[in-house]
């Protein structure tokens, strides 16, 4: 068969050349060692916890190296495309520090490698295809729609299998082979008759023996050669996800590529495609799946539908971008929690990310364990920082609460408390949180949300609270202040030395510890709080007294 006749008949348009395209993108003028990767997402809706893994990975190769992390939109697909789905997921990415140097970025397309949306890309894939053919390595099918669509979907849930060809793989290898049987005259009768074709390239795998592939994470692996012709392009002209990233990565000169370990039954395809092109293959990262732990203490795959997997709960819940990404970095690298142990005060993009680190197996998604790392990560925060972020959240998440932090100085007191020093305060990590630990210190949002324990005297208690007010002075320093309260234990039975209380519980009605309880549930409505004295100066000497005579009153 002519095969150059063939791809003219099929390619009639691409006067596009080869050298053309490799003198528009051109290698990269970089440092030795300098990483380029990119993040390839399909808009097809919010972006995914799971999501993050990967992003993150490329980006800290890219920027620690010198490279470039750039954005291409996978976007072939235009069925499952949610409009306006690419602009967000930027939009959510760039909320997390994470930024790309090329491609879709935030301010629009930037980067001399574009364009970065693959369906503005149709007639650079139609240049290597018309070489597939003309070389005798691709070949056209022609069928209705609907047959091209069938056969489109056995090809994906092939490659997402090992198939058996003794049970049910025979009949698809005879349907391949016959797929391959062809005139040049039943091609140019078919495109007389205006009919489409898709285009496969030809296997040349043995699907009974094994291909050693390297996995940047996991090492050399064995995985069957590929012996299933690769659709390239469907019956609209756009190229599926294989042909199009190994044009793309080529081009772009994508030195590594980070994606899903799904992915790992697909290589032996994505690497015959660029030894058939010629091109040196980049390095791959297949990430392991994120799971969750169920109450049985089964673990799954994280689902779109599970708590924490859109990333966008994690602003609606206030966790700050920092922790979140904090904590993915205690996923990625092993070492990352002891180095952060050691450097508490250095940023994340100067710990030493290392692949080698990474885990093969599922890493488990725990969101008790990102409570704590956002409860750090908030603790080594100045007030100025929290209070910027808590306002932005609160804008969107708490209306009604907004207004009250229009005070910057007022409100940044409440947020100091406890705050700086080689062991800051760890009250609260997310926005949330840190509603529900201010709303005592504005008269709108204060409640008695905590009762007395039934053992406390009702009558102590009126008394304690009495006493308190007899002696309160605002000028007080904070020693001056506690001596006062421990004058009001002996009188009502209760010993002021915690020490001595320990020793002989049962001499006394209670403990000093028990009368500062008292005053606290007046004054904050809680059991629990930060420290009295401090929580009072800032309240104001009015405002706390006025809380204790109510609470006298209610008894």
């Amino acid at each position: 068969m002519d095969y150059k006749y063939l791809s003219e008949l099929l390619f009639p348009d691409v006067t596009m050349t080869e050298e053309e395209l490799e003198a528009k993108y051109p290698p990269r003028q970089l440092p030795d060692g300098a990483k380029v990767t990119r993040f390839a997402p399909s808009p097809t809706g919010f972006v995914h916890f799971g999501g993050l893994f990967p992003t993150l990975v490329g980006e800290r190769l890219a920027h620690q190296s010198g490279g470039v992390f750039y954005l291409r939109i996978e976007d072939t697909d235009a069925r499952r495309e949610v409009e306006g789905a690419a602009g967000a997921l930027v939009k959510t990415l760039s909320h997390y520090g994470i930024n790309f140097d090329e491609g879709a970025t935030a301010d629009g397309e930037r980067g001399d490698y574009g364009p970065y949306k693959q369906s503005k890309r149709a007639d650079i894939y139609h240049v290597y295809a018309k070489r597939l053919v003309a070389e005798g390595r691709a070949y056209p099918v022609f069928s209705t729609d609907e047959e091209l669509s069938e056969l489109l979907t056995a090809d994906k849930k092939a490659e997402l299998k090992s198939v058996n060809w003794e049970e049910d793989g025979q009949a698809r290898r005879e349907a391949m082979l016959a797929r391959r049987n062809f005139t040049i005259e039943d091609v140019e009768r078919e495109l007389s008759a205006g009919h489409k074709f898709a285009l496969f390239a030809i296997a040349e795998g043995d699907g009974t023996r094994k291909r050693r592939v390297n996995d940047l994470v996991r090492g050399d692996l064995e995985l069957p050669e590929n012996d299933e012709d690769v659709v390239l392009l469907k019956s609209d002209g756009i190229p599926t996800y294989h042909f199009a990233h190994v044009v793309d990565d080529h081009l772009m000169r994508t030195t590594h590529v980070v994606r899903g370990e799904e992915w790992l039954p697909s290589l032996p395809k994505h690497l015959q495609l660029f030894s058939y092109m010629g091109w040196k293959a980049p390095k791959y990262i297949h990430i392991s799946q994120i799971m969750r732990q169920d109450a049985d203490g089964s673990k799954k795959k994280l689902s779109k539908r599970d708590m924490g997997a859109n990333l966008d709960d994690y602003s609606r819940l206030g966790y700050c971008p920092r922790a979140v990404i904090e904590y993915v970095m205690t996923l990625l690298n092993s070492n990352y929690e002891e180095w952060r142990a050691q450097n508490p005060d250095r940023d994340y993009t100067e710990f030493p990310f290392n692949v080698k680190k990474m885990s093969s197996s599922g890493c488990l998604f725990d969101m008790k364990k990102l409570d704590d790392v956002a409860k750090n990560v908030v603790s080594r925060m100045t007030a100025d920082e929290v209070y910027a972020q808590f306002r932005v959240w609160a804008e969107s998440y708490a209306p009604e609460f907004a207004p009250l932090l229009g005070n910057a100085d007022y409100a940044r007191a409440i947020i100091s408390i406890g705050r700086g020093g080689k062991k800051p305060r760890k009250d609260y990590g997310t926005w949330v949180e840190l509603y529900n630990y201010m709303k005592p210190f504005y008269d709108g949002t204060f409640a008695t949300e905590d009762e007395y324990p039934d053992t406390v005297d009702r009558s102590d208690i009126k008394k304690a609270l009495s006493m308190f007010l007899e002696t309160y002075d605002k000028n007080d320093d904070a020693g001056t202040w506690f001596e006062k309260i421990k004058a009001i234990c002996a009188p009502l039975g209760y010993c002021a030395d915690m020490k001595e209380y320990r020793t002989a519980p049962d001499a006394y009605r209670g403990s000093v510890a028990d009368v500062s309880m008292m005053i606290r549930v007046a004054v904050t409505g809680r059991l629990n709080s930060p420290d009295l004295y401090t929580v009072m100066q800032i309240l104001g000497a009015e405002r706390s007294t006025a809380r204790v005579r109510d609470m006298i009153n209610r008894l």
